[in-house]
């Protein structure tokens, strides 16, 4: 199956939690959506977190849409949790920005836009909210495209503003749609503007189609979703688009192994727990580990995760993401491996928003 690490990043308050929680439900990974204000949501465990409804630390949650296995890591949206959420851009093979259909581009959405961007991580952008009083349609698409990206393409048309019947409604493959693709894809594409001008306006959807993914998985187009989180609206088409739209995890599990520990978490028993998203190579239980500075230890137990709850296995390979006991003197941010030489972007000291 394609492997796909994913982040969801927001201002505070825009939805991000609830969003994981709808996502969970909608692939089957779990029965019942929690609430972020009745403190039962799968990603926020701290009892802090319970307690002021916000997510302090990361948290990875796993699970299948289609041939597609998602790891999907619900970061903070509180500025004073900032830290967490540059780890988490260290492993991400994609992530999707979560905007209030209500407030509509904040300070803080800025900032992480900005960062995406300049990392060159494929974005989605989900406008939540729809069912609110106050949620707007073009208002909030104008301001994503002055404030955040001129190449900003709406997937979706949205009805029912303000209401519990708020819909989404994906663009078919009509005419409107395809120009309206062809405005923003010809800007950033020399080749496809050529081609257009040569067959005066005319370029099929399928070309079109996929130029939109072949721009999205270079950071350069960011396709906008709308819909609420809480009453499900739009949550498929957002599914859908990520399995199109975003690029699996590349890396080769015979190669230099490599990755970075993004999180670091106690057991039951206080021993530590590292998080890695693997970028090269195959890591196997007992192999021995060097994280610089004369660091150094063997681990002991994997689990992975793979559409579902972390299980535990013998090894790890490139593109995933485990959990690794016996690493006693890990510290977040340790590359494992040979530092700048995994497979990935290239960038494992955590970016400055």
């Amino acid at each position: 199956m394609r492997m796909l690490n994913l982040g969801i990043l927001a201002h505070v308050d825009a939805g991000k939690t609830s969003l994981t929680e709808r996502l969970l439900h909608a692939a089957g990974a779990i029965d019942e959506v929690g609430s972020v204000d009745d403190g039962n949501t799968q990603t926020d465990s701290l009892a802090l977190e319970r307690q002021r409804g916000i997510t302090i630390k990361s948290a990875v949650v796993s699970f299948a849409i289609g041939d597609t296995t998602v790891n999907l890591i619900d970061t903070p949206g509180h500025p004073d949790f900032i830290a967490e959420v540059e780890r988490v851009l260290n492993v991400l093979d994609g992530a999707v920005l979560v905007v209030s259909a209500v407030e509509g581009v904040q300070a803080q959405t800025r900032v992480l836009m900005r960062t995406l961007r300049r990392l060159g991580i494929p974005t989605l952008v989900f406008v939540n909210k729809i069912d609110r009083r106050g949620a707007r349609y073009d208002g909030v698409l104008g301001e994503l495209a002055a404030k955040l990206s001129p190449a900003v393409v709406a997937m979706g048309a949205a009805t029912g503003l303000g209401s519990g019947d708020a819909a989404f409604a994906p663009f078919d493959d009509g005419p409107a749609f395809a120009a309206s693709l062809a405005d923003v894809l010809t800007e950033q594409a020399d080749a496809l503007l050529a081609a257009y001008v040569a067959d005066e306006g005319s370029l099929s959807y399928a070309r079109l189609r996929a130029e939109l993914v072949t721009q999205t998985g270079q950071g350069l187009a960011h396709p906008v979703f709308f819909g609420s989180a809480i009453t499900g609206a739009g949550v498929d088409a957002l599914m859908a688009g990520i399995r199109e739209l975003l690029p699996a995890a590349q890396g080769d599990p015979a190669g230099p192994l490599s990755g970075t520990v993004f999180k670091v978490e106690r057991g039951p028993a206080g021993e530590k727990v590292a998080y890695a998203r693997m970028f090269g190579g195959t890591l196997r239980t007992r192999d021995r580990l060097s994280f610089g500075e004369g660091r150094a230890g063997k681990v002991t137990a994997i689990s992975v995760f793979d559409g579902g709850a972390a299980v535990r296995r013998p090894e790890v390979a490139a593109g995933r993401i485990a959990r690794l006991w016996g690493l006693a003197d890990v510290r977040i941010g340790d590359a494992i491996g040979r530092p700048g030489k995994h497979g990935g972007r290239g960038h494992f000291a955590p970016p400055t928003l």
